[in-house]
């Protein structure tokens, strides 16, 4: 499994597995699907609601708890030092581990939400750092945050974001963002990589794909990874779960890269860290 180099040296392999509306049950076989599939990265979230599923899955696995990059997040109603601090031993409890390799903030606080957006990052990451030296988290990064979030957090921030984990699909992969974290030492990770189904009937992707023999969804996975972008496609389905995986033995050509670099806008969530849908 590729793995690329977080700026506090630890390790995350390219490609992961998610969780989003992975529940109860069908979350944990799913789970033990997917690491019996060579899965190392699994990514879930206090607002998905399956941490308990998540952690349960891991221990079913048989895979060695010091093999597996865990991710969970920090849901914006629990932003400020003491609420980040109790939403992150509830989901260290949920989880049922010793410790989180990988904590993000969901999304940032905003102008919107907050009369000091600013200062209810910087507090939250605060806490943060002091969970990461107390080595209850391992990493620490956000999520879903412009430029204009991290440039803030960086005017406090002792330690740097290991990643952003952001919304990047064929049709919505904002560029100009990735390109700032990359030159920051900030990994980007992609969620929602397929679109939400969008990708599949688009003729230049399935022309792609049959050139190399692949489904559509391997051909976005595999753009994705040749952005050196990490990727979490999640799924429930056994045959998915092993397929999704299954993007080693290939490479996208430069032109191919470009054409999908090229598509025009489709699938994008709408979902925008400085508009809320939902106030806190």
């Amino acid at each position: 499994m590729k793995e690329l180099i977080l700026n506090d040296g630890h390790k995350i392999p390219i490609i992961g597995f998610g969780t989003y509306k992975s529940k109860k049950q069908g979350g944990i076989e799913s789970v033990v699907a997917a690491l019996a599939n060579g899965y190392r990265l699994i990514d879930t979230a206090a607002k998905y609601k399956n941490e308990k599923a998540v952690g349960q899955g891991i221990k079913l696995s048989g895979v060695p708890r010091e093999k597996i990059v865990v991710t969970t997040k920090l849901w914006r109603e629990n932003l400020g030092y003491e609420k980040a601090k109790t939403a992150f031993g509830a989901s260290l409890n949920k989880l049922g581990l010793e410790y989180i390799d990988l904590y993000l903030i969901h999304w940032p606080a905003n102008a919107r939400n907050y009369k000091n957006w600013q200062k209810t990052n910087a507090d939250t990451w605060r806490a943060m750092e002091e969970l990461q030296a107390q080595g209850k988290i391992k990493s620490i990064g956000v999520s879903n945050f412009w430029q204009e979030h991290l440039e803030a957090l960086f005017q406090t921030a002792n330690v740097m974001p290991v990643i952003n984990q952001i919304e990047f699909h064929p049709g919505y992969w904002q560029p100009e963002l990735t390109e700032f974290c990359k030159k920051q030492g900030i990994v980007v990770e992609s969620w929602s990589p397929l679109a939400r189904g969008q990708v599949f009937g688009n003729e230049l992707l399935e022309s792609i794909a049959n050139k190399h023999n692949k489904s559509v969804a391997q051909i976005c996975l595999r753009w994705v990874i040749q952005h050196k972008v990490v990727v979490i496609p999640k799924s429930t389905t056994p045959k998915r779960i092993e397929e999704n995986i299954d993007v080693f033995d290939f490479e996208l050509s430069a032109k191919e890269m470009e054409q999908i670099n090229a598509l025009p806008e489709m699938g994008f969530s709408g979902e925008l860290p400085d508009i809320w849908p939902d106030k806190v």
